[in-house]
This record gives structure tokens, sequence and C-alpha cells, in this order.
């Protein structure tokens, strides 16, 4: 039997090959039709230009870039939990003024994706990446010298604007880059470094705090996106497929003066104005959202998760300052346990989700149930379990004033299994919308950051009437309701949903 290259280079020319992006094997029906000579896609078996067939190396130095720029938009989202009291008696703010000038940034990180990933998939992911560090590097800075609070909410808001890309291009670049198999361990890295970004932000607000002026906060993060940007200037490479290959289509074009060939991305555009494709993209994260049941189960359960690590996240300092009596810089310290925690989940998170995936995979007796996306759900439902233990174990604790460690195991042991819930979800939207992972990343965000903002406003409210044993008792019980049904109703119908989808593009 002549082995795959023999029977590529009898049926295909050099440069052609008539799979879908990203793929890099061709299947035995795909071997039996007529190769379109025109059309422009990846070689086989591999092929330099294509993100999934780059070296590892290559593809952790892109995920890193992509992670310490979404672990800085992040942690700069919650760095001035544990200084909101000091910020708020030099700018004389009520409490409400004072969240709202750490909540404004959050709102605006649910509206950029809306607009920037669909972007994303027309002008590529690493134009948006640039231009938005670089907005949101400018707007940090001036975070810290505004000198009244409506500055300083305004300078918020629109630093959110440049963050809220950092929301939905880890993910659509981990799709790109990374195939289904081995795509545990980096969205494991992803999201413990996202969610440890959320933690670690009110330990670094802490300690500056409690040896220099609060405006460093924002100072030092500055600093560290300059880097950040500079490295990803320097680094990164496009790795949106269908835009590499409409542009390696128009290379031939203009190289071989054969006005034939085409992408697919240009089959997809063909008669279609550059308004109009823009107007479809603009709205595909809405038409996702609500037209597809998937997307919208996933927004859901994403947007619960986040809302309550925002508001545990905003609320953890005050219980050792006001029940523990402890200081702000102290307090600070006992966001380490959710940073454990959540690189506890990742880490193991991760791997069991490759291996669960492939054991599945090997288990499926047709073509037709292998590397079904559902196969990363499992994970969901330890996750749920973690999230529940962990909520009541640290309420009751925080609630009875019990030894301080205790307080700290329950955060860790829920923080754990928020990422438990997260990673799962991610892998199975990327694999469900290869093509516009972005938009659907953005749909869901957009609901995220609504939660992460809004979260947190009801919070001291919440906690003040229920204490925090029965708020925690009450948000346990609504995590049960939400998150344990939804993966076992994907795994039954996720199939069925998949295939009478609309077409996202």
């Amino acid at each position: 039997m002549q082995d795959k290259e023999e029977i590529l280079e009898e049926k295909t020319p050099t440069h052609l090959v008539q799979i879908l992006p990203g793929h890099d094997v061709l299947s035995p029906s795909s071997e039996k039709q007529p190769v379109d000579v025109n059309l422009v896609t990846f070689l086989l078996p591999t092929d330099s230009d294509n993100p999934k067939d780059w070296s590892t190396t290559r593809k952790w130095v892109i995920t890193l870039i992509l992670s310490a720029t979404g672990f800085n938009r992040i942690m700069v989202s919650t760095i001035m939990a544990p200084v909101l009291p000091v910020i708020a008696k030099d700018f004389h703010m009520t409490e409400i003024e004072s969240l709202m000038s750490m909540s404004a940034y959050l709102l605006s990180t649910a509206i950029v994706p809306l607009i920037f990933a669909p972007l994303s998939e027309i002008y590529g992911r690493g134009i948006i990446l640039h231009t938005t560090n670089i907005w949101f590097l400018l707007w940090n800075v001036v975070c810290g010298f505004v000198r009244n609070k409506q500055g300083l909410i305004a300078a918020r808001a629109l630093a959110g604007f440049g963050a809220g890309a950092a929301y939905f291009l880890g993910t659509s670049v981990l799709g790109d880059l990374w195939d289904a198999k081995h795509r545990g361990r980096s969205l494991g890295f992803t999201s413990v470094v996202q969610n440890l970004a959320a933690a670690v932000g009110p330990i670094v607000g802490a300690i500056i705090a409690g040896h220099t002026n609060w405006r460093w906060i924002f100072w030092s993060t500055s600093i560290f996106q300059a880097t950040i940007t500079i490295a990803s200037i320097l680094a990164f490479r496009e790795t949106y497929a269908p835009l590499i290959l409409q542009r390696r289509a128009k290379h031939l074009r203009d190289t071989t003066a054969n006005a034939q060939l085409y992408s697919p991305l240009d089959k997809l555009c063909e008669n279609r104005t550059p308004m109009e494709i823009l107007q479809r993209s603009l709205a595909r994260p809405i038409k996702l959202l609500f037209l597809h049941p998937i997307v919208a189960i996933q927004a859901l359960l994403s947007a619960f998760s986040y809302g309550i690590t925002y508001l545990i996240v905003t609320t953890y300092s005050n219980i050792w300052t006001s029940r523990y009596g402890e200081s702000i810089s102290t307090s600070g310290l006992h966001y380490i346990a959710m940073c454990i925690g959540g690189i506890i989940g990742a880490q193991i998170g991760g791997r069991l989700m490759e291996l669960i995936f492939r054991h599945l995979n090997d288990k499926a007796t047709t073509e037709q149930d292998k590397n079904k996306p559902e196969f990363h759900l499992p994970m969901m439902l330890p996750g749920t379990l973690f999230t529940v233990i962990g909520m009541l174990w640290y309420g009751w604790a925080a609630q009875y004033k019990i030894f301080w460690i205790n307080v700290d195991i329950g955060a860790g042991v829920l923080a754990g299994g928020l990422i438990l819930i997260g990673m799962p979800l991610m892998a199975y939207i990327i694999d469900v919308y290869p093509e516009h992972a972005s938009s659907a990343q953005a749909a869901s965000q957009m609901l995220r950051s609504l939660t992460a903002f809004a979260f947190p406003l009801f919070a001291p409210s919440m906690y003040a009437a229920l204490g925090y044993g029965w708020a925690n008792t009450m948000l346990a019980l609504i995590s049960v309701l939400i998150t344990l049904p939804a993966p076992i109703v994907i795994w039954i119908y996720g199939d069925r949903l998949r295939r009478n989808a609309k077409d996202s593009f």
C-alpha cells in the first residue's frame, strides 16, 4: 500500500491539498474525491505556515506571550480591591463609587470583545493584540496620574477597552495552535494564569499599598505591560489559519498569474462587499449567543463562574481586615490560597482532560464517534463538586471565625473547582467553532464581564444581610442548579445541537 506522501504526490500539485485549514490528515473519503487544483490549502503531511504544524517551542512561546498579556490585564481588574478604602478616602468616594472605579474596567471588557473578536477573524489576531496592548498601556498609565474620582472611573473604563481583547484572544490562539488531543495542558496553563491573575491582583495591590503610594499599582503594571508589548511585537506570528491561507492565495495569484486560485475564506466571502463582510462579522457574536444553544449554555455557565470569582476576590480582603483584625498588606497574602488551589486544579485538570479525551476517543467504535467535542466535558462534574465544597467550607469557616487556615483551604478548593468547570467549556467551544472561536468567546465574555461587574456590587449587602455562611450556602445551591445539569444535557444533546446549528459564518 502506498503511504500518504506518495498518494499526495500523485494526486495534488505541490502547493495544493484539499483539506480544511489546520488539518494534517486526509480522510479516506477525501482521497477518493477529485481535487480542486485552484483551492489553496495547507500541505500534507506538514506545512511550515500551518500553526498546528509549528514546533512545540514556538507554540509555547506564543502561548506564554498571550498568557502574560491576559495575566496582566486581568490582574489589573482586581488589583485595586485591597486599597479601595484608601483610594475612596483620597477622592472622597462613597462605597458604591469606589466599587465603580474598579468595576468600570470590567464593564468595558463586556463590550470590547463584541467588536474586536470578529475583527480578529477578518484582519488576524496579531493586529488586534498589538493595538489593544498599546491602548491598554496608555490608559493604565493615566490611571496613576488622575486627581479626582471622575477621572479615575473614566480612565479605568478606557483601560478596560484595551484590556477586553485579552479575554478572547488567549482562547482563540490556543485553538489556532493546538489540536484537541494536546490542548488540555495549554488550556490548563492559560486557565490557571487567568484565574491566578484575579487572585494575584489583590496580593500585589496590598503589597504596593503597604510600602508606597497606591498609584504605583498602575505604574508597576504599566512597566510590565510595556515589556509584554515589546515581546509580542517581536515574537508573535499570525496564527489564524483562514487568514494565512487567504494571504497565501493572494501571493500565489500575484506570482503565478493564475487568477483562479482561491482560499476557503475567499470562497466564503465570494460576491460579498467588504462592508457586507464587516457587518456580518460584527453581528456574529450576538447571533451565536442567541441562535446557537451551545454558545448560550457555555456563556451562562462561564458568566456565573466568573461572577463568583470576582465576588469572592473583591470581598476576601474584607474578611481578614474586619473579622480577623489583620492589616491590608497581611490580608492580601491570603489570596495565595486561591492561587495554590487554582494551580493544582489547572495542572491536574489539564492532564486529566487530555487523558479522558484520549480514552474516550480510543473507545469510540466508529469514525463518526471519534474526536467528539463532548469528550472534554466529564471534568466539569468534579469541578462542580469541588466548587460547592469550597464555597460551603470557606463561608462557614469565615462565619464562625474558625482558625484562618480553614478559610484559606475552602477558598483554595473553590478556586480549583471553578477552573475545572471553565477549562472543559473553553475546549468544547474551540472544537465546535474552530474558525469562529473568537466570536463565540466574545459572546461568552460579554456575559462574564457583566457578572464580574455586577456581583461585587451586591456582595457587601448580601454578606451583611445573610452572613458568610448562609450567603455562600445560597450561592452553592445556585451553582449546583446551574452547573450540574449543563454537562449532562450537552453530553446527551450536543451532537444533535451541533448538526442542527446554523452556519456560524
